[in-house]
């Protein structure tokens, strides 16, 4: 079974998926974050990281301000992401509220990835 990361199937089809490919190129990706990424998510989550715009950029911004929950399933499915990569992105997560910031933390993200404001 395909899960399309456009059309989650536990939102309702008028609400964004959680996490979308704002843009990418050769070069970078971003990567934007909304609502809650949890336990029902995280299949969309895996899916989208698997995408073929995410293998080339060298850098990934992970744009978080948008962002109120993430449990640690899907902050390891990030990590899993970055580390088994065969050439790693730079990662910078930009704007993550604190409760998001502590569960990327305790997931390990900071040893691969930027924070910023």
């Amino acid at each position: 079974m395909t899960v399309d990361p456009h059309r989650p199937s536990h939102h309702s089809p008028s609400q964004s998926p959680p996490v979308t490919i704002a843009e990418a190129d050769g070069q970078h990706a971003v990567l934007a974050f909304s609502g809650d990424l949890d336990a029902p998510a995280l299949r969309v989550l895996e899916e989208l990281l698997l995408d073929e715009r995410l293998r080339q950029p060298g850098a990934w911004t992970l744009e978080m301000s948008d962002l109120h929950h993430i449990d640690l399933a899907c902050a390891y499915a990030l990590l899993r992401a970055v580390t088994r990569a065969p050439d790693p992105a730079a990662i910078t997560v930009r704007g993550s509220h604190p409760a998001v910031h502590r569960t990327l933390r305790h997931a390990g993200l900071e040893t691969v990835a930027t924070f910023e404001d």
